[in-house]
């Protein structure tokens, strides 16, 4: 009895040090002043679970409250987010930014519509072992991603997720970890974003980025889900 007792409780554990949380955006090497300051706190805090319907509003953010404070991030910034546990299972980091509409703040908007477009997404490669992986596995953080420099001023709602597709060759398995930051782009940038998705939209269950089967393809053939990247 001691024994299965003691086996379920590893299991439990290791289970909870495979999910994670993304609390922390840094800007060109600096972060934010604290855990979930200008990042909204997410429903998962304790559980570090993630989202497994794309139909699901928690797709959006995951937030249970929105932060108290917005950060200005330059245009043309390298961005990151630290992880609160390493992010050890396959799958690609994905960035988006929404412009806040005018009128309203970064501070309480909530996200909705066709607003999101994509400036990030990452590619597998594979091991030796013949196992796909993607940059950041196994890191305590995100990948870097970039802000485009044609971004125009605003304020934005930026999110990040990290597909974790280690189940995914089952419908609704894969998990999605996610985040989203209140924050102020300052530049000149004059471009027009697209294309907009919205979230819940931007993904259906069967799309072959979330519902695939690692083993059985190559690495260029994966498919991030979601529209194409906008590079500015």
């Amino acid at each position: 009895m001691m024994l299965f007792l003691t086996s379920l409780l590893v299991l439990v554990a290791t289970t909870a040090q495979a999910h994670y949380t993304f609390p922390m955006i840094v800007v060109n090497g600096k972060p934010e002043i604290k855990d979930w300051s200008v990042t909204r706190l997410t429903k998962n805090v304790n559980s570090k679970s993630g989202v497994e319907s794309v139909q699901s509003s928690d797709i959006r953010c995951y937030q249970s409250k929105n932060a108290d404070n917005i950060t200005t991030i330059p245009a043309g910034a390298t961005i990151h987010y630290i992880s609160t546990q390493q992010v050890n299972h396959p799958g690609p980091f994905q960035f988006y930014l929404a412009k806040v509409p005018d009128g309203k703040s970064a501070a309480s908007w909530d996200g909705s519509g066709n607003v999101w477009f994509k400036f990030h997404t990452e590619m597998p490669s594979m091991t030796k072992d013949k196992q796909l992986t993607w940059p950041g596995q196994n890191e305590y953080k995100t990948t870097n991603a970039t802000i485009p420099k044609g971004v125009p001023s605003g304020e934005y709602l930026l999110r990040v997720e990290h597909i974790a597709l280690h189940l995914a060759s089952a419908p609704n398995k894969a998990q999605f970890y996610l985040s989203c930051s209140q924050v102020k782009i300052v530049g000149d940038g004059n471009g027009t974003p697209a294309p907009l998705v919205a979230f819940p939209g931007a993904y259906k269950t069967n799309d072959p980025g979330i519902l695939v089967n690692l083993g059985a393809i190559a690495p260029d053939s994966y498919m991030p889900p979601g529209p194409p990247v906008w590079s500015g």
